[in-house]
């Protein structure tokens, strides 16, 4: 694959025909929507939760008045988080899934987050925690059309 200076870039793909995305590229594309899926325990169960978050570096914001996910974060508990943008029409798409440790921001933060991060909450700023997520693992995946995947797998 050429890249837009027009040098070969290194692109590999898995056993599904799926391109394996880098570290670079996860993060790029994660700026690139508002919302993710946040996956936790909530009494030994699992449960997933829609967040609007920000990047910041290698750790991901969010707000939160939801008793579930402020308890998942004051336990520091190692969470899961998604988010994708699928075109199903095309057959195109991507997913980057980041596992790491959630915690809560320390209120003599709170300030300095706000105001460095664009962060909008759907919950009331009046009772909202500032939640991070560090991001310890970053993998990410691009769905190819079927015809130049299977070029790339054919190899």
């Amino acid at each position: 694959m050429l890249s837009r200076l027009g040098r070969v870039m290194d692109v590999s793909f898995d056993n599904a025909a799926l391109e394996v995305l880098d570290q670079q590229e996860c993060l790029r594309l994660l700026r690139s929507v508002p919302v993710g899926r946040l996956v936790f325990t909530e009494a030994g169960l699992p449960a997933v939760r829609l967040v609007n978050f920000f990047v910041d570096g290698d750790t991901l914001v969010f707000l939160t008045t939801a008793a579930d996910k402020l308890r998942a974060a004051q336990r520091v508990d190692v969470v899961a988080f998604e988010a994708d943008n699928v075109h199903t029409d095309h057959h195109r798409g991507w997913t980057v899934t980041a596992i790491g440790h959630l915690s809560v921001v320390p209120e003599d933060e709170h300030a300095e987050v706000h105001r460095r991060l664009p962060l909008h909450s759907w919950a009331s700023p009046t009772n909202a925690h500032l939640i991070s997520l560090g991001l310890e693992r970053l993998t990410g995946h691009r769905l190819l059309p079927w015809a130049d995947a299977t070029q790339h797998t054919d190899r």
